[in-house]
């Protein structure tokens, strides 16, 4: 990839010391495995938003997939049906909401929502997603401004026409479009209050995507709130917060039952997935291995990848002596003696 693509997708905000304790988080955690158990059949199943999952990976929205091939968002979508696993929209996305049902209609879909000052054009795009059967809206609520990504700035990284991307067009995006720009279309005023408007406007459940703390998931429970991804933007937005993983039971351990819980961040073996289950989550969503999945093969190389990460899975659960995913706890898991090794 030119080196300004590849900084974006790679790079992180600040002295991107959250996005490499992304990773490492999940290595700071032992597994505490279980013997002569009955593991000939293991079952990575999950439910999420009182639906069936064949298994926990859902893949995490990404902006400007044409980046990375010409196929777009629709080769992502198909390579992530070709292994059922949910393959979430992005709003900054190279492809519209409607193009993408009509190019993948066998993905199971959900829609990631950015709201613009221009409420109209978000609405717009909501009820387009409504209307093509996505099963949910992911309300991104991190991004109130774009954090400091300092390798877009020294590659001068910019979209050469952000007309070309659709919801950008909508916004009024037009011509050469820094990321700086682009953050200014962003509405920073959104509250706790327009959860429910979203899921009450369109009859789909609302995940909040962005909590990071036990007193934002309490106000996500009362806001009406679906679900909750336990996220740091891939560390992306404000550095030096903490990880996903070391988030993440905090927040399992106040929302309890009263919602989904979903993690993202750093995930890049089936044993942090099961780390990430005996922590709380009910699934994990997978960004960065997607994207170069997408860069190297196209619609094969994320199919690739994910049947990578779902066969490393089912072994991990039967190494664990854990068949059954859903049946994960915390004793599973323990703090490990060793420094996570970078």
């Amino acid at each position: 990839m030119p080196p300004g693509p590849h900084g974006y997708f790679a790079g992180g905000a600040g002295d991107e010391i959250t996005l490499r304790d992304n990773v490492a988080a999940w290595r700071r955690l032992a597994l505490r495995p279980r013997v002569m158990v009955d593991c000939a059949e293991p079952d990575p199943s999950t439910t999420v938003l009182g639906r069936p999952h064949r298994h926990p990976l859902i893949v995490a929205p990404t902006a400007f997939h044409a980046l990375a091939t010409p196929e777009a968002e629709a080769a992502t979508a198909r390579g992530a049906a070709a292994t059922d696993t949910v393959f979430c929209l992005s709003t900054l996305a190279s492809t519209s909401v409607v193009e993408l049902a009509e190019r993948a209609r066998t993905a199971r879909r959900w829609f990631q929502v950015y709201v613009f000052k221009d409420r109209a054009v978000t609405s717009a795009m909501v009820a387009a997603a409504v209307e093509h059967g996505y099963e949910a809206l992911v309300l991104t609520v991190d991004v109130p401004v774009f954090g400091t990504r300092e390798r877009d700035l020294r590659s001068g990284f910019a979209l050469g026409d952000a007309a070309a991307m659709p919801n950008l067009r909508a916004a009024g995006a037009r011509g050469t479009t820094t990321l700086q720009e682009l953050g200014a279309l962003l509405d920073p005023s959104l509250t706790w209050d327009d959860v429910g408007r979203f899921a009450s406007d369109s009859g789909l459940p609302v995940v909040v995507k962005g909590v990071l703390t036990p007193e934002d998931a309490r106000r996500a429970v009362d806001s009406g709130a679906a679900g909750i991804v336990v996220s740091n933007h891939g560390g992306r937005q404000l550095d030096t917060v903490l990880s996903g993983a070391d988030a993440l039971p905090a927040v399992v351990e106040e929302a309890g039952d009263e919602l989904d819980v979903l993690v993202d961040g750093g995930i890049r073996r089936g044993t942090d997935v099961l780390k990430a289950l005996a922590l709380g989550a009910r699934a994990v969503l997978i960004g960065r291995p997607v994207l170069w999945g997408l860069a190297v093969g196209g619609e094969q190389g994320v199919a690739r990848v994910l049947e990578l990460l779902l066969a490393e899975i089912d072994t991990a659960l039967m190494l664990a002596g854990a068949p059954r995913a859903a049946e994960l706890d915390r004793s599973w898991v323990q703090r490990a003696p060793w420094t996570a090794i970078e």
